[in-house]
């Protein structure tokens, strides 16, 4: 197993974080992030539809060969999120904070305007970051460090697995946070009872995104949309059909990251709390971890989804990460 940094397993959450639900709910709409100053780019696809970046740099893109930028961190945030979520803007402050140069980007259709194109974004759209890393090149950062939340953590370590050794000369060093790295377990587990809350809050938002692409899709039929209430409806009539998957079954046992773990090799560290109520135990790869050198599964007791909120300060997930850089991409940080 791949060698665990000085903060593993350190997260000490105050009294009242103690609660999965608790943590979860209040990272996501208690936290207070500064805005954080970004610069949009848009990036147009060679299939007509465009992704939205957003940078937070110290110097001019396309720095001369002689002054070679800092390093590069990479995010992709979570379902039906963006670059402006308080995760991902606390994630890009500490890192920016750290010494690193920061790309935050948009699945398509996130960044608060519709994509061209039917399709849109899903779990294991790893043609979207090979995009983003090849524009990121030709912006002269030839190797990045990957930082992933949720769906955008699973999309992130299936990248790296289908990369294999082939990634070593673009990656540095990955995180992933919170990640259903079993697609099909952690569908099943936020469609029981105790998540239904969660559940609401997501379809709403995939019900309007659908309602929206209807209005120019006309072939896309909205039938007993309003009537759905889980991942396994709305994959099955939309995620699946829309991205070349025959089911939600077929979408999620090929896009999960868990499977293919085993080929990652680069440094990666994939951080789940023990009380993330989106995850079932089949998200805790502790055997893949086990056999690999390159795998680093950190499991504190508490932390929720996307949560790991500190009294002040950067939250400790966005510690843990530059933590974990500082042992692995080459240029020094400061931590």
């Amino acid at each position: 197993m791949a060698q665990a940094t000085g903060l593993a397993r350190a997260y000490r959450p105050p009294w009242w974080l103690r609660n999965g639900h608790v943590q979860t709910v209040f990272a996501s709409l208690g936290r207070d992030v500064p805005p954080v100053p970004y610069r949009r780019e848009r990036l147009h696809t060679d299939d007509g539809d465009f992704i939205d970046l957003d940078w937070l740099t110290r110097g001019p893109l396309a720095a001369p060969l002689d002054a070679p930028p800092p390093p590069l961190a990479v995010v992709a945030h979570g379902l039906e999120g963006n670059t402006q979520r308080p995760y991902v803007r606390g994630m890009a402050r500490a890192l920016h904070a750290a010494g690193l140069d920061v790309l935050a980007w948009n699945f398509r259709g996130c960044s608060e305007e519709p994509n061209c194109l039917l399709r849109s974004y899903h779990s294991g759209a790893t043609d979207d970051l090979r995009r983003v890393l090849q524009h990121a090149e030709r912006c002269g950062y030839p190797t990045c460090a990957l930082v992933g939340f949720s769906l955008g953590g699973n999309l992130t370590l299936k990248y790296l697995a289908e990369e294999g050794t082939a990634a070593r000369g673009r990656v540095a060093a990955a995180v992933a946070i919170s990640v259903p790295v079993d697609l099909a377990a952690g569908a099943v587990h936020l469609a029981r009872w105790e998540n239904r809350g969660y559940m609401v809050y997501f379809m709403r938002k995939l019900r309007r995104k659908v309602y929206e692409k209807a209005q120019r899709y006309p072939q896309l039929s909205t039938e007993g949309l309003d009537q759905m209430r889980t991942f396994q409806a709305f994959d099955d009539a939309y995620t699946a059909p829309i991205h070349g998957f025959r089911d939600a079954a077929d979408y999620w046992a090929r896009c999960s990251a868990r499977p293919h773990l085993h080929r990652i090799a680069v440094p990666t560290l994939l951080l789940n709390a023990a009380d993330d109520p989106f995850l079932p135990p089949a998200c805790y790869p502790h055997e893949e971890a086990a056999a690999s050198s390159h795998l680093t599964l950190d499991v504190p007791a508490y932390g929720g989804h996307v949560g790991f909120a500190t009294q002040e300060g950067a939250y400790w997930s966005e510690r843990r990460a530059v933590d974990f850089f500082t042992h692995h991409v080459e240029v020094p940080l400061t931590v």
